[in-house]
Formats: C-alpha cells, structure tokens, sequence
C-alpha cells in the first residue's frame, strides 16, 4: 500500500519532496543570502552590483521569452498524423484518473463530461479517485450514473493527503497502456485522448508524456473577479499556447499541467509515480521524465477550465503552485545525473526569477534599494513588453483578445504574484507539504451565442 502512495519519496528522499532542503542547500542558502545581505547594508558599492544583477536577470528573463515566441509557430495540421476514422483500428488501452475531494457539487458534471470522451469503450478504464474520509463525494459518486468503464476507488486514509497520493494509488491499479489525468472542474475535448494516442503510437517509446492546452473559459457574465479572471486566462495562454509549445519544439524540459497530460503507464511506473511530497506534482514529473531519458510533447485538443474566482481562492492556489515550484527547484538542483545542458537551461529562468527576487528583497531589507538608471528603466521596459508580447500571442492563439487595458492591468497582477511568492516562501518553510484545496463550483449552462465555435457546436450537439 505504501509503494502505491509514496513510491518516488521512499526510493531517494534526496529525489523527492519530503526534504525540502538538505544540509548543503541549506547552508549554501544562508551563506549567499547572508553575504549578499551584508554586503548591500556596508558597502554601497553593492547596491549598484545589486542593481546589475537585476537588471542582468531581468534582460535575460526577456531574451528568453522573446525566444520562445520566435520559436512558438503552431505546428501545421498537415504535420500531426490524423486520428484514425475507421472502428477497426486497434486502439491502445486508456486509463482516465480524476482525483477529487470535496467536489460534491461538480461531480455531476464532471461525470457528463467523462461520458462524452470519444475513444472505444471497451478500451476505456476509468477511476474517481476518493479520498476515504470524503463521505459526501463517495455517496454522491455511487448514486450517479456512470458510464460503465468509470469506477469509483477509495483511497485508504494515509499521509501526505495530497492529489499526487491518490493518483499513485490509482496507478498501481489501472491497466492502461496510457493514463490521463482530469481534474474536477476540467472539460476535456472529447477527442482529446484519440489524438494523444495517435501521437504515441506514430511517434515511438521514446515520447512519454504529452500535454494538452489548459484554456480558461468564464461563462459567468457577472463574474465577481473580472480582473482576476481575464489575467489568469491570460497566464494560461502564454503559457500553454505559446511557451511550452516552444520548448517542446526545442526538444526541452518543461512543467507540466497539474491536467490533461497523458502518459505512458510503463514508464510512469518506471519512475515512480507522482512524489507525493511535491505540492505541485506535475512540474516535478516533467523534469523527472526528462532525466530518465524520454521526451515530452504536446498536443492540440484543449480541455476548458473556469478561472478560479475572486482573490481569497487565487491567491491560495497561486500560493501553493510556487511553494511546489520551490519545491521542484530545490529537489532538482542537488543532483546533477540526467539533466544534460538542456535541462539546466530549462530551469535558468526560474533561477533567474528566484534570484532577482531575492536580491530585490535583500536590498530592500538593508534600506539600500538603489535607483534605476535611464538604462536601468530601458531593461525594466523591455522585460514587460516581453512579457505582454507572450501573452498577447497566446490569448489570440486560444481565441480570445488581449489589449491594451489588459496589459496596464497585468502591472497590478504582477504585484499579486510577488505577494503570493511571498506567501508562498513563508509557507514552504513552515508548511511544506501542506495542501490548498481550491473549492469549485458547476458551471451554468453555456451560452451558445457568447463562447467558441468548437464549444458551440458541441454544446449543439
């Protein structure tokens, strides 16, 4: 039972979670914030190497995420192999996981839309992963109808209670060649996972893991977090439309979506699973994979998600998606076996980011902070239209617009985001393995006038 829960911690705890930090990191952390600290508050020398260096990140930061929109081009239809129309075909067999607790009031409409995925039935293997103190949710699971493939799995009380916990619990059971995660909330393409098969099985062993667009969608007109709404769909589709895309063309590493990735089972068994310890599991995964040698991708059929509403929900979301990603840095920075130069540049700019970060806070700290030079304000510049450009390029790319109002808008969510990494520092030190749940709620019936063509037509239907 416990290889089936916390199988990657209890092979390395150096490889996983569980240490947050070891003695070297921890020590080597104290050493450099402490002499950076030191000498920001002595020598005021220092405040301009400080002023340097964030200038340096934050011009690197931009370089790189004008890269990554030169090299975002859409694959070509013509280039990904068409899904077999012909009810002979020999598909490969699917295992679909959702992991919930305490989603009582999605369920329903979680299951409708599960019953709507467009793969053989007899090669479909499904599994509502319940927690077993989540009395509520079990009951309202039985009493539903499902689908016939779609069972209900409890999963035995144990720590950590985390998502990645039941989801190894259900890998150890299923008997899938291929195995997706959905979230509660998540309504996946129906033929998602034909296309995610077709790409393994025309792409070779070699490919492990691919990913598909996480798109935003509100479709409540009296949305009580309009700003926050429009700036997470924003952060959604630069990141899945036009980042990973990207990397994924520059055979990289990247995070995963903590949804709609699709894997093969025997290598995800081969790995481990999930680390239970990891708050944001999918982002270790996808470096794990990487250095055990295979290849991520990514695909084209997206799966909608709602926003997740006004800030006393974003922020302890986005809180506990940095917490995990601090937690991936820390695990896969104090080994080296696998990662090759590619991985290491894959990781830069979170470096980057977490650098800049902590010099900015050093400095204010040592009440040193120094002025912006008129070359200084030019890299500052430069870096926020990168930024805007990636986003700009996604939403178009998803559909949906993104202007002018929308980028002066993004100057105060950033804001946002650094109080959350704050949040997200202070609880990785005194929490780390603590898990956030963020409540969802079902959502209205679409507005067939008001959303996409493809969402129409299927809501049509």
């Amino acid at each position: 039972m416990r290889r089936g829960t916390t199988a990657q911690a209890d092979d390395d705890a150096l490889k996983s979670a569980r240490t947050t930090l070891t003695t070297r990191q921890t020590l080597g952390l104290t050493l450099i914030l402490t002499g950076v600290l030191g000498a920001t508050a002595m020598a005021p020398l220092s405040g301009s190497v400080v002023l340097l260096s964030l200038q340096i990140g934050f011009m690197s930061l931009a370089a790189w995420r004008v890269f990554l929109l030169w090299n975002s081009r859409v694959q070509p239809l013509s280039d990904t192999p068409q899904i077999c129309a012909d009810p002979s075909c020999s598909w490969p067999r699917y295992t679909v996981v959702a992991a919930l607790y305490q989603e009582t009031a999605v369920l329903p409409q979680l299951i409708e839309r599960l019953t709507d995925i467009d793969y053989p039935s007899d090669r479909l293997e499904g599994f509502l992963a319940l927690e077993a103190d989540d009395v509520a949710t079990i009951k309202a699971a039985l009493d539903l109808p499902r689908p016939d493939w779609l069972q209900v799995l409890i999963v035995p009380p144990g720590a950590p209670k985390t998502k990645p916990r039941a989801l190894n619990y259900a890998l150890a059971r299923c008997s899938g060649d291929l195995i997706t995660i959905y979230d509660a909330e998540d309504d996946p393409d129906p033929l998602q996972l034909r296309e995610a098969a077709t790409r393994f099985i025309h792409e070779g062993d070699s490919l492990a893991c691919l990913q598909a667009p996480l798109r935003i969608r509100c479709r409540n007109k009296a949305s009580a977090s309009p700003f926050l709404d429009r700036q997470f769909a924003a952060e959604y589709a630069a990141l899945f439309e036009v980042t990973l895309p990207a990397m994924s063309r520059l055979a990289l590493p990247f995070p995963l979506g903590g949804t709609s990735n699709h894997f093969r089972v025997p290598v995800l068994r081969a790995l481990g699973g999930w680390d239970a310890w990891n708050v944001t599991e999918d982002a270790d995964l996808g470096f794990r994979i990487w250095r055990a040698g295979y290849r991520l991708g990514v695909i084209q059929r997206p799966t909608y998600e709602p926003p997740p509403g006004p800030l006393p929900l974003w922020l302890p979301q986005r809180t506990r998606w940095l917490k995990g990603y601090l937690q991936t840095l820390a695990v896969h920075t104090r080994y080296s076996e696998g990662m090759g130069w590619r991985g290491w540049t894959a990781l830069a700019a979170t470096v980057c980011a977490a650098w800049m970060f902590s010099l900015a806070l050093t400095s204010i700290v040592a009440g040193r902070l120094p002025h912006f030079s008129p070359l200084g304000s030019i890299v500052l510049v430069s870096g926020v239209i990168a930024a805007w450009l990636l986003k700009h390029r996604g939403v178009r790319q998803a559909g949906g617009s993104y202007g002018l109002g929308d980028m002066l808008a993004s100057l105060a969510y950033w804001c946002l985001l650094s109080l959350a990494f704050a949040h997200a520092v202070i609880r990785l030190i005194f929490e780390p393995h603590h898990w956030d749940k963020t409540p969802h709620q079902a959502e209205p019936e679409p507005d067939i006038a008001m959303i996409d063509g493809a969402d129409a037509g299927r809501a049509a239907a």
